[in-house]
């Protein structure tokens, strides 16, 4: 069975935020869980933009600005949703940069990692507490095929980008690090008893604006002849988060993505994942490493020894 937009069930009294919702698969994402019924917010960069999309979109729809580039900005972003909503059912950690034309983000890091994987760790750490007792929430962190690109995690000087911020390697290793987060929060939500749960998926591949946002010269020409081949149009490739988002059989710490010719394109289904992001010594370093980033430390469950996995229902 080939899992499709009319699979997506009902949403009606769920509440969703999808990160980079302005545009592209953020925006279609954000489109069907509108019109299934949910209140989606859209946590956008740009808040004319989003608002432009929000009036797309209809429904109960709404705009909450944050840049994931700036730990400030995300902090911020939290209070303001944390403000609004008293519950929260579906996260997903959609948004992310590729070849971006600065070298650092606000707060000094490599791009790709600071913007794709440590904006949405904090992110996360810092609206847990409207999940954890949520039944049938779930957090989804978009991935990339791109993670293959990527033969290790993240070291300490990846993270001020000492290879580079145009580098494949490098957005490959920040998607590497979204799909290693996403089952190490599965790993500690399911050791906390929490209600939620964490799912990856990728969209394959899908002529977005990223690919237009400044592709190194040497891979243009490669991508929009991939693009032209194997590539699918940004609903189609929202399909993955959607199913990762909603369908009720999908287990917490299942990775989806496109069931077509190398899951670049075609229906939602089980992915294929790299050896790296299956290092569970490495997950955890890279938690370990982003909680002291990020400043973001979820808090420790009563009673666990020191080695215990922390638990989800307090960032500061």
């Amino acid at each position: 069975m080939v899992w499709s937009m009319a699979d997506v069930p009902d949403q009606s009294g769920r509440t969703a935020l999808v990160t980079g919702a302005s545009g592209g698969i953020g925006l279609e994402t954000a489109r069907v869980l509108a019109a299934r019924g949910a209140r989606v917010v859209l946590a956008c960069r740009d808040v004319e933009r989003g608002l432009a999309a929000a009036a797309r979109i209809g429904g109960r729809s709404e705009v909450v600005r944050v840049d994931l580039g700036s730990l400030d900005s995300v902090r911020g972003a939290a209070r303001e949703v944390r403000r609004r909503l008293d519950r929260l059912d579906l996260l997903v950690n959609n948004a992310g940069v590729m070849f971006p034309a600065y070298e650092h983000t606000q707060d000094g890091f490599e791009p790709h990692f600071g913007v794709n994987h440590l904006g949405h760790f904090a992110l996360t750490g810092l609206l847990l507490g409207l999940m954890r007792d949520v039944p049938g929430s779930r957090v989804v962190s978009v991935a990339s095929l791109a993670h293959r690109a990527a033969a290790r995690g993240v070291g300490a000087a990846d993270v001020r980008g000492a290879g580079g911020h145009r580098s494949v390697v490098a957005y490959g290793r920040s998607k590497l690090a979204n799909l290693m987060f996403a089952r190490e929060l599965q790993c500690r939500l399911v050791d906390a008893g929490a209600e939620t749960v964490s799912v990856a998926a990728h969209p394959g591949l899908s002529a977005t604006g990223l690919w237009h946002s400044g592709a190194p010269g040497w891979l243009r020409p490669v991508s929009a002849a991939a693009l032209r081949w194997l590539g699918q149009s940004a609903d189609s490739a929202a399909l993955p988060s959607l199913r990762a988002a909603t369908d009720p059989l999908v287990s917490g710490g299942a990775y989806l993505g496109p069931g077509g010719p190398a899951e670049c394109h075609g229906g939602a289904g089980p992915a294929r994942s790299s050896r790296a992001s299956r290092d569970v010594i490495a997950q955890i370093r890279l938690w370990e490493m982003s909680e002291e980033l990020t400043g973001v430390r979820y808090a420790r469950e009563a009673g666990r020894g020191a080695d215990a996995r922390p638990v989800v229902e307090v960032a500061r």
